[in-house]
């Protein structure tokens, strides 16, 4: 670990190239070709034995090579990562809004994972769930590897009960409460999500718990996990989350360092029963969202 990032890992596999370099340009297209020989240079690429490879080493297949991401411009987060409880197995923290749960894209050092690994020197933290960089609220972390089997199955066999708390418009003539069932799938080459014909594979209740003038206040359970689920099913019901950047519609997002209106989105709370002592666990979120304004999240 390197201020709780893990290395990253390239497979070399069976092809045309006669030297590591060729292969490092072809399976990293977007990163500049004197970047790549640069790293090489310095020996920051290395086989499994810790062994550096260089720029004009012949191409092995078959071999792992390892090294550490670079995010040269990444700013620090001006937010807390408050830990909501901590035992020998579990860790379950309150994430803010604008912080990515795991390294990816621009975000290495700060993301919940990486700030959490440094901050108190456990290096096996992994994630037994995920939340959207734009979504806030209780996430929870596996601190002991021995155990995270038994709660990843807990999830996978959709013994979590997760509640949501979202800010939308209201919808003059929609029935709630109702239970939203549809099929979702990603849009080929972008981000985003939609929901398209066929047998569903999504499934969210979805409340209306408070109204102030044109907004209200609603609660959202997901039975199922795919990604952007809540967005997607919100606004194909014509209610939008509040501060939503893909949905109904894609638009430009605001600068990385604008953090003036977070989606209003928020992971309320989460339930099981532990699969060690039998008994039955809830975490809730300390944030709240407020109905006042669009762009009102604490």
């Amino acid at each position: 670990m390197r201020g709780g990032v893990a290395p990253s890992r390239v497979f070399l596999p069976p092809g045309p190239w006669a030297g590591l370099l060729e292969f490092m340009l072809r399976r990293f297209p977007y990163v500049a070709p004197e970047v790549l020989r640069a790293r090489l240079e310095r020996g920051e690429i290395v086989d499994g034995a810790g062994v550096p490879q260089a720029a004009d080493a012949p191409y092995i297949p078959g071999r792992w090579l390892w090294y550490y991401r670079e995010v040269p411009d990444e700013e620090p987060l001006p937010f807390e990562l408050p830990i909501l409880y901590r035992d020998e197995r579990l860790l379950v923290v309150d994430k803010p809004h604008f912080m990515a749960s795991t390294p990816g894209g621009r975000y290495l050092r700060e993301t919940a994972l990486s700030r959490l690994r440094a901050a108190l020197d456990m290096p096996q933290l992994s994630p037994l769930h995920r939340l959207d960089r734009d979504t806030a609220g209780v996430m929870l972390f596996c601190a002991d590897p021995a155990s995270r089997g038994r709660y990843q199955t807990l999830f996978q066999s959709r013994l979590v009960l997760k509640e949501y708390e979202a800010i939308a418009p209201l919808r003059a003539g929609l029935e709630l409460p109702c239970v939203r069932r549809s099929r979702i799938q990603r849009i080929p080459e972008r981000f985003d999500m939609r929901e398209v014909p066929g047998e569903p594979n999504s499934e969210t209740r979805i409340e209306l718990v408070e109204r102030h003038g044109a907004l209200g206040r609603y609660r959202l359970r997901p039975a199922s996990g795919r990604k952007h689920q809540l967005r997607v099913h919100m606004s194909a019901l014509g209610i939008p989350i509040c501060n939503d950047p893909c949905y109904p519609a894609p638009r430009a997002h605001p600068p990385y360092d604008d953090y003036s209106r977070p989606l209003l989105l928020l992971a309320r709370a989460i339930e099981f029963v532990d699969p060690y002592s039998a008994r039955t666990r809830r975490y809730e979120t300390r944030r709240r969202l407020d109905l006042s304004g669009p762009g009102s999240a604490a």
